[in-house]
This record gives structure tokens, C-alpha cells and sequence, in this order.
């Protein structure tokens, strides 16, 4: 099941064109924010996932920078609309052989934009991912 989610969570990454990706200290930051609707509906009941056209997936893997080796981080956030509604991010951790995946769900609606802000935490590193991502509801 993991394959599976690690291969989609692939596939959506590849299909962006723009890479979202921010180098923050000693890490690579990947991340990608998409509908729940993208997940099926085997791996979304694996983790506890609604698989709602109202549901959004905030997806992050932290690498060093020096060897593109996965890091386990604790990973804790906000999420902010523009009405100024905050919801808190409850992050799940996934390891799929060596790579390791955080993802958390949020409820969306239709052409709402979010602007996230999430700390990543390694011993006494800490760094901050700041990024803003307009869902759509098909």
C-alpha cells in the first residue's frame, strides 16, 4: 500500500510543472499540495483519509541537501485563508523502503487559496517552509 501511495504521490509531483521545492539550511524541502480525490480509494482508507472533493493533501519529503538522503523531521503547521481562518496541520509520517513522506489533510472549498506555514525540526535544527496554493474543486 505504501508503493502505491509513494507512486502517486510521484506521479503528481511529476505532472507540476513548476518544481516546488526550497533548499531551507542543511535541507532540500519538496512539497505539493492536491485534492484527496487523486489518492484511491484503497489508499486513502489506509490512512485514514477522507477521499472527499472537499479535502486537500498538503505532502512534504525533507532530503539533505549534501546526499538527497530522506530525513526524519518533526513536522507541525498552520494553514491560513484569506478570510483568516487557521487550521492546524496534523501531520502523518509514511517510509516507503528508504524514502520518507509527511502529509496532512485539510478541508478545502472550491477556489480558496491557503497560505501555509510549516515548521521542520531536527534535534536543534529548525527551519520554516512558507508557500500559498489555490485549490479547485472538480
Amino acid at each position: 500500500m505504501k508503493f502505491w501511495l509513494a507512486c502517486l504521490l510521484s506521479l503528481l509531483a511529476w505532472s507540476v510543472q513548476a518544481e516546488q521545492k526550497q533548499t531551507l539550511g542543511p535541507w532540500d524541502v519538496h512539497y505539493l499540495a492536491f485534492n484527496a480525490t487523486f489518492l484511491t480509494p484503497e489508499v486513502a482508507r489506509s490512512y485514514g483519509i477522507e477521499r472527499s472533493r472537499f479535502t486537500g493533501i498538503v505532502n512534504l519529503s525533507v532530503l539533505s541537501s549534501e546526499d538527497q538522503s530522506a530525513q526524519q523531521v518533526n513536522v507541525t503547521g498552520t494553514a491560513r485563508n484569506l478570510l483568516g481562518q487557521q487550521r492546524t496541520l496534523r501531520f502523518q509520517q509514511v517510509r516507503d523502503g528508504a524514502a520518507i513522506y509527511y502529509f496532512a489533510p485539510l478541508t478545502i472549498r472550491n477556489e480558496e487559496l491557503w497560505r501555509f506555514d510549516i515548521q521542520l525540526q531536527q534535534g536543534n535544527e529548525q527551519q520554516r517552509l512558507r508557500f500559498e496554493h489555490t485549490y479547485y474543486i472538480d
